[in-house]
């Protein structure tokens, strides 16, 4: 399989399991919040942040594929 075809199928993929990640960051820092926990939400949410940022240079790189 060429390296196009393979980033074609593997960048659709990470973007979704990243998605659940976030998802679960998200859910975690707000109970961080509630548990008073503030510098743990802080850093979860900004983790979130960050997969969220790695996901648009993925689909970026996926839209460089076509």
């Amino acid at each position: 399989m060429e390296a196009r075809d393979k980033l074609a199928h593997l960048i659709p993929h990470w973007v979704e399991h990243n998605q659940s990640h976030i998802a679960q960051f998200e859910e975690w820092a707000a109970k961080a919040r509630q548990a008073g926990l503030s510098v743990a939400a802080e850093h979860v949410a900004a983790a979130a942040e960050a997969m969220k940022e790695a996901n648009r240079r993925l689909e970026r790189a996926g839209e460089g594929l076509r």
